[in-house]
C-alpha cells in the first residue's frame, strides 16, 4: 500500500488480525494485570472472558480487592530470548580497515548492543520487530540505527521481502474524538512523511506538516518530488527498513512473512499458571489463624459501640457456665497445600517455556547450584541453543543489511571518505568453554600433532589480531627453543665432545 487515502479504515484492517493478536502478546510481556483485564474482560469470545483475567468476582465488584495474582513469566521468557542472542555482541567485521574503525565507532556511539537486546526481546514478544536507520543532524553527527513497533508498522511484502513500509505514531492534541497521525513511509531512496487529522478508527483527511509541532520541523526538511510527495531522499538507492521476524513460520498464517510470537499456543499456560499462584495465595490468606470466642468472652465498648476481644489478655474471670459445654476459645487454622500448588506450577512453567523453544534449566528449574561444565550446559541446554541458532539466522542478515544502509547513509550524510562495504555478522556459540576445559582440548589436539601453534593461540585469544598472535607465537617458539634454528648461530658448528 501506498501512503492511506482521505477517510481509510484504521489502522489497515488488512493487517487487523496481525494487531490483535500482538494487542494480547503486549498485555502478557507488560506485566500489565490492567492489560489483561482490557484484553480479557472485553474479549468477543465468552471462553476468553471466563479466564482468569476476564473474570470478576462479586468481591472485586463491592470491595474493589484484587486478589488475583500474575506471575511476569512472559517477560521473562522475551529478556531470556534477547540474552541468548546479544548478551555478547556478535563479531561485525568489513574488509576495508578505515570503514572498519568507523563502523566501530558508529557501534559505539550508537549503544547499538543495547538497541539490540531492546529490539530482541521485543520481536521475541510481538513476533518481530523493524530495524529502522535515520538521521538527526541536530541530534548526532551521524546516522542512528532504531527500533520501530510491529503494532505500529504496515510493511509491503514481495516473495517475502519487504520492499516498503509504513509507521505510524499518535501525536500529543490526539484526544478520543480528534487523532493526529505521523505517518512515515519508507521506500527505496526516500522517506516519505504526511500528517493526517482524523478519528480512533479513520484515517481521517491529510494535512500540511506544518500544521502540528511534532512534524514541523519535517516540513523545512522535506522536498516535493516529481509526484508530488513530501519527501526527505536519503542519498542512497537501498531501503532505510529492515523486518526481523522471530521465528518462521507463523501457524496462523502460514504463507505470510510475518514471524509468529514465542507466546504462540503458550497463553493459556499462562493463564493456568497465575491461576495456580492465585489458588495458593489464598490458601495463605484463609489458612491466617483466627479465633472463635463466645459472646461471654467479648468486652463491650459502650453504646452502639459494640464488643471486642482483647487476644493480649493473661486472665480471664471464671465464667458461670457448666464445665462440659465446650464454650471456649476454638483456633481455626487451615491448610496450606504448598506441595500441590508448588508442583502444579513448576509443571506449568516448564511445559509453557519448552513450548517457546526453551529448556527448564535457562530458568533456573535444573539447577543444584554445583558448577557445570560447557558440555553440561550444552546438554542441559539444547533445545533453547537450538532455538538461539535458528533467531540468529534472522538476525544475522538483517542486521548486516541494516549496517550496511548505516554506513551508506553515513558516506552520504556525514563521512564521504569511507568506502561501505556490507559487514559479515557472525554470532558466538552461545555457552562460553571453562579455560579448564579449552586447556584440556587444545592439549590433546597439541599431543595428537594435529594444531599448530598459532591455532592454539588463537583459540585462546580470538579477540587478537594477526600481528598479536605471531608476535606471541614467536615468543613461545623462542622460550620453548622449538623454533627454527638460526642461520647466523654458530653452535651447529660445535665439534663433538671426545
Amino acid at each position: 500500500m501506498a501512503l492511506p487515502s482521505d477517510g481509510a479504515a484504521w489502522p489497515p484492517p488488512a493487517w487487523g488480525a496481525y494487531y490483535r493478536a500482538m494487542r494480547v502478546d503486549d498485555a502478557w510481556y507488560s506485566g500489565d494485570r490492567a492489560r489483561l483485564e482490557r484484553v480479557y474482560g472485553y474479549a468477543p469470545e465468552t471462553r476468553e472472558r471466563r479466564k482468569l483475567w476476564g473474570r470478576r468476582s462479586t468481591e472485586h465488584r463491592i470491595r474493589k480487592r484484587e486478589t488475583r495474582l500474575h506471575v511476569p513469566l512472559a517477560g521473562d521468557i522475551a529478556r531470556t530470548s534477547a540474552d541468548m542472542l546479544f548478551a555478547d555482541m556478535p563479531a561485525i567485521r568489513v574488509e576495508d580497515t578505515t570503514t572498519q574503525a568507523r563502523l566501530e565507532q558508529l557501534l559505539d556511539e550508537g549503544m547499538v548492543q543495547e538497541t539490540l537486546l531492546g529490539a530482541a526481546e521485543q520481536a521475541a514478544a510481538l513476533s518481530g520487530v523493524f530495524l529502522r536507520v535515520t538521521y538527526d543532524r541536530d541530534l548526532a553527527a551521524r546516522p542512528l540505527l532504531t527500533v520501530m513497533q510491529p503494532d505500529a508498522a504496515a510493511p509491503e511484502f514481495r516473495f517475502g521481502m519487504l520492499r516498503a513500509v509504513n509507521f505510524w505514531r499518535d501525536l500529543e492534541g490526539s484526544n478520543e474524538h480528534t487523532v493526529w497521525r505521523h505517518i512515515e513511509r519508507h521506500e527505496p531512496g526516500r522517506v516519505v512523511h504526511a500528517l493526517y487529522e482524523g478519528g480512533p478508527d479513520t484515517i481521517g483527511r491529510r494535512v500540511p506538516l506544518a500544521e502540528h509541532p511534532d512534524t514541523a520541523d519535517l516540513a523545512a526538511q522535506a522536498t516535493l518530488d516529481a509526484d508530488g510527495e513530501t519527501a526527505i531522499p536519503t542519498g542512497i538507492t537501498q531501503l532505510t527498513a529492515a523486518y526481523v521476524p522471530n521465528m518462521l513460520p507463523n501457524r496462523l498464517h502460514r504463507s505470510s512473512p510475518v514471524g509468529r510470537s514465542d507466546y504462540a499456543a503458550v497463553h493459556d499456560l499462562f493463564d493456568a499458571l497465575d491461576t495456580t499462584w492465585t489458588s495458593w495465595m489464598r490458601d495463605i490468606r484463609l489458612a491466617r489463624a483466627r479465633l472463635i470466642v463466645p459472646d461471654g468472652y467479648l468486652e463491650s465498648q459502650g453504646p452502639g459501640q459494640g464488643a471486642s476481644f482483647d487476644d493480649d489478655r493473661e486472665v480471664w474471670a471464671g465464667l458461670r457456665m457448666p464445665p462440659n459445654e465446650g464454650a471456649g476459645i476454638t483456633l481455626a487454622q487451615f491448610a496450606i497445600r504448598v506441595e500441590e500448588h508448588r508442583a502444579t506450577a513448576e509443571a506449568t512453567v516448564r511445559q509453557a517455556v519448552q513450548t517457546a523453544g526453551y529448556d527448564a534449566a535457562s530458568f533456573g528449574l535444573d539447577g543444584d547450584g554445583q558448577p557445570v561444565t560447557a558440555t553440561e550446559v550444552d546438554n542441559r541446554r539444547a533445545r533453547g541453543l537450538v532455538t538461539r541458532k535458528k533467531k540468529a539466522g534472522y538476525w544475522r542478515r538483517a542486521l548486516a543489511d541494516m549496517l550496511h544502509v548505516l554506513l551508506l547513509v553515513d558516506r552520504a550524510q556525514f563521512t564521504p571518505g569511507i568506502e561501505p562495504d556490507r559487514p559479515r555478522v557472525e554470532f558466538g556459540p552461545g555457552v562460553a568453554e571453562s579455560e579448564q576445559a579449552k586447556a584440556t582440548t587444545l592439549d590433546l589436539l597439541a599431543r595428537a600433532g594435529a594444531v599448530s601453534t598459532a591455532t592454539k593461540v588463537k583459540a585462546l585469544h580470538p579477540d587478537w589480531d594477526d600481528t598479536a598472535v605471531k608476535a606471541e607465537v614467536a615468543a613461545i617458539l623462542a622460550e620453548t627453543g622449538a623454533g627454527a634454528p638460526d642461520p647466523g648461530d654458530p653452535g651447529g658448528t660445535y665439534p663433538l665432545a671426545a
